[in-house]
């Protein structure tokens, strides 16, 4: 039963049109429990920032109910939500300084001065921007600016933070650094934080759990290793890290296992994930550091032979590009102290993986 406290912040039976005819959100239900870290992770147009949105009281849901707290929130404006935000561009005032800035929402909720002081200096603390207060916006670098923004959203000790995109216009090295940031000060406090990202990296990172959408639905909810892991369709599997789809047709199906005929050539043996008759198509879900090149004899329930096309030097591991079962963009990722690796591009090689490495996922 919604609004009973089955999580901190409940969606129930939520839809979302703009035309009256296309749902951008498809009958969404998700509970989100106290203190954790929640990411919205999917492709432009999936309807995760619509869904944020309406849980910050920025759009208004079409059909369904959202619930904060046990509260209905649906009919309740944004600034009586008690929910802080954090923006891709920063949102913050520029003729204010950093100080002001943060001080702005303590002044809308009425805060003596002392108080507002004493929040202030440790949402500065928190993010390492102590000395920064007397600063205005532009006088500060990127990763600066989304600090105070962060320590804005957190600096009158909202029920739950909001993230959108909040390191899109990063460089790669600061994304990275900010990544763990947020992640130790999420843990430090405790408050719960609902993250949308497109960037399944930056949701590996950071989630206790992520909620993979498209086109307007959960696909998947799970933790980030069992996401990686246990991928549940054929869309979170390639959409979650680097993944070798093999097209084919189940030809038997034994308990948790089957056999596949892939459609370029060979019989690959795999765990039957969400295929349920001989003769459906799937789709093998494989990850390139499973994959083993030249095993030994009779060590893998499955063995091809392959052709490299490529080897590609990339530090800490080698990526092999090589031709297998009528597929030629099948990826081998192995670690670059491997000596299984001194194939050269053209040479015939065998390639191998286990049975519960591979996984046949239904094809749609």
């Amino acid at each position: 039963m919604p609004g009973t406290n089955n999580g901190f912040v409940e969606f129930s039976g939520v839809q979302k049109t703009y035309d009256g005819d296309t749902l951008v959100v498809k009958n969404l239900n998700l509970d989100i429990a106290r203190g954790e870290f929640l990411t919205m992770l999917g492709p432009s147009g999936s309807g995760k920032t619509t869904t944020l949105m309406m849980l910050a009281g920025f759009e208004a849901p079409t059909l369904g109910s959202i619930f904060l707290g046990g509260r209905s929130i649906e009919n309740m404006p944004p600034h009586k939500r008690d929910i802080g935000m954090v923006f891709q561009n920063y949102a913050l005032f520029p003729h204010m300084t950093v100080e002001e800035n943060l001080a702005f929402p303590l002044k809308v909720r009425k805060l003596g001065r002392a108080e507002r002081e004493a929040r202030i200096k440790r949402a500065l603390d928190m993010v390492r921007l102590g000395a920064y207060g007397s600063r205005r916006p532009a006088q500060l670098s990127g990763g600066q600016q989304q600090r105070v923004a962060l320590a804005r959203a957190l600096v009158f000790d909202p029920k739950l933070v909001l993230m959108d995109e909040p390191l899109g216009a990063l460089d790669k090295q600061l994304r990275e650094h900010m990544q763990l940031e947020i992640k130790h000060i999420h843990e430090d406090l405790g408050v719960t934080v609902v993250y949308v990202t497109h960037d399944q990296g930056e949701a590996l990172t950071m989630s206790d759990r992520i909620a993979v959408f498209n086109e307007g639905a959960i696909l998947q909810l799970a933790g980030p290793a069992e996401l990686y892991e246990q991928p549940q369709n054929a869309f979170v599997a390639q959409f979650i890290g680097e993944n070798n789809r093999l097209h084919g047709k189940v030809v038997s199906i034994s308990g948790a296992t089957c056999s596949v005929e892939i459609s370029g050539g060979g019989v690959v043996h795999a765990l039957a994930i969400n295929v349920e008759a001989v003769g459906q198509p799937t789709v093998l879900s494989l990850r390139p550091e499973r994959v083993k090149l030249n095993p030994p004899q009779g060590s893998l329930s499955n063995v091809f032979a392959a052709q490299v096309a490529e080897v590609i030097y990339l530090g800490d591991h080698v990526r092999a590009r090589i031709s297998v079962c009528g597929h030629d963009d099948f990826v081998v990722k192995l670690p670059n102290s491997d000596s299984s690796v001194q194939a050269e591009p053209g040479a015939v090689i065998t390639v191998g993986w286990k049975i519960e490495d591979c996984r046949a996922l239904d094809a749609r």
